[in-house]
């Protein structure tokens, strides 16, 4: 089901939250705390990624336990920026481990990560896929449902919708046609953070330089709080 965290504020490094703080992503990787039944480890594949100083989006996605990554550590340390999205995978069953299928997901604008599975997959969600330009499903990064809810998410982006707005469309029309999904979505892109609180668990902690979501609290900070069931976060 995945376990992921995003942030958007001043420049901070992705380190702490990643790899170093008690409760990192690397800890919950193997020993994640609230799942709710959707797996135990989380093991196939990572990702960081994160707006460098040109602006643009950086990713740096493997497709193994991100335990095992001796290059991430020093890596995030070395970063510094005002909006990152980083993420680590359980696999649905009958999908690829490949780099390609490891969130964050990315174009110029935008990082994207969804933690939890479309149910059903993927007769459920035929329907809204047909309605993409053939193109559009062509480029999927891999045939996983997240490639594309992140494909359904990305055509209106483009299309100039508001982020949350298009966030919460996106939300409502596959919990429709995949009824019992699990679609905790998160976004960041330069100025914005939405996520999505939708039959998993997510915290949201707001500090003085900006505010960080994440799957599971890394630390037993007291400004952690428990984002509800059906919840939208925006932060600008």
């Amino acid at each position: 089901m995945c376990r992921h965290l995003g942030y958007l504020g001043a420049p901070v490094s992705p380190a702490g939250p990643l790899v170093t703080a008690p409760h990192s992503l690397r800890a919950q990787a193997h020993a994640p705390r609230d799942m709710r039944g959707g797996g135990t480890v989380n093991a196939d594949g990572f990702g960081l990624g994160w707006f460098a100083d040109d602006g643009y989006p950086v990713r740096y996605r493997r497709p193994a336990p991100l335990w095992t990554d001796e290059s991430l550590p020093r890596l995030a340390e070395t970063v510094r920026a005002g909006g990152f999205v980083a993420a680590v995978r359980s696999g649905t069953p009958g999908m690829p481990v490949t780099e390609s299928a490891c969130a964050p997901f990315a174009d110029d604008d935008w990082l994207f990560s969804h933690n939890g599975v479309v149910r059903g997959w993927p007769e459920s969600v035929a329907g809204l896929a047909a309605t993409l330009p053939v193109a559009d499903l062509l480029g999927l990064a891999a045939p996983t449902d997240s490639a594309l809810v992140w494909a359904l998410l990305r055509r209106r982006l483009r299309g100039g919708a508001d982020p949350a707005e298009a966030v919460a469309e996106v939300t409502g029309e596959i919990a429709r046609a995949a009824p019992g999904s699990r679609l905790n979505l998160l976004l960041v892109g330069r100025e914005v953070l939405v996520a999505t609180a939708w039959t998993h668990a997510l915290s949201l902690l707001s500090t003085a330089g900006g505010v960080f979501v994440a799957s599971e609290p890394w630390d037993d900070d007291p400004g952690w709080r428990s984002v509800a069931d059906g919840d939208l976060v925006v932060a600008r």
